[in-house]
């Protein structure tokens, strides 16, 4: 595949994440249970960068402190489609980030607003993007065993080596 169909995959990704608005956050939790948590994140953002609103005192903030690794998946059923990105989450406390990304119906948790100190934003930085759109044909072969996947290798995204 050449270029443009990185650039054709990765939009096909973005419009899936937007048509979806909601996602699974999936981190690593203690003796290896895997949490995942249903999302509604601000982006995707240049690069398939993600924000989350969360809680200083989540058990999600808490694993992610100890392993920033994270998966996110959205999934668009009615056109046999889902995105799966794999990547690294960082917990950012700065006021100005946090002001960023914040909607009104956070008031229920926050009611002080964003400044408060138990609310932190969440920064979900992609590096690998694993994706199938039947209807839109994002089904290598063989037909639908196996992802499109894409790769971030020095800051620029690739099909995965071996990939077709």
């Amino acid at each position: 595949m050449n270029e443009h169909s990185v650039t054709a995959l990765l939009d096909a990704a973005r419009n899936i994440m937007e048509k979806a608005g909601l996602c699974f956050l999936i981190t690593a939790g203690e003796s290896g249970a895997i949490n995942a948590r249903l999302m509604q994140p601000f982006g995707p953002e240049e690069e398939l960068v993600l924000w989350f609103g969360a809680s200083a005192a989540s058990r999600k903030v808490q694993e992610l402190a100890r392993d920033g690794r994270a998966t996110v998946v959205y999934q668009l059923p009615a056109e046999a489609a889902y995105v799966t990105l794999l990547g690294r989450a960082t917990v950012e406390r700065d006021v100005a980030q946090r002001q960023r990304y914040w909607r009104e119906s956070f008031t229920a948790f926050w009611p002080a607003g964003p400044a408060h100190e138990d609310y932190v934003v969440l920064r979900f930085v992609a590096e690998r993007v694993e994706l199938m759109h039947i209807d839109q044909g994002i089904a290598p072969e063989p037909f639908g065993l196996r992802p499109a996947v894409l790769v971030k290798e020095a800051g620029t995204w690739r099909l995965a080596p071996g990939y077709p």
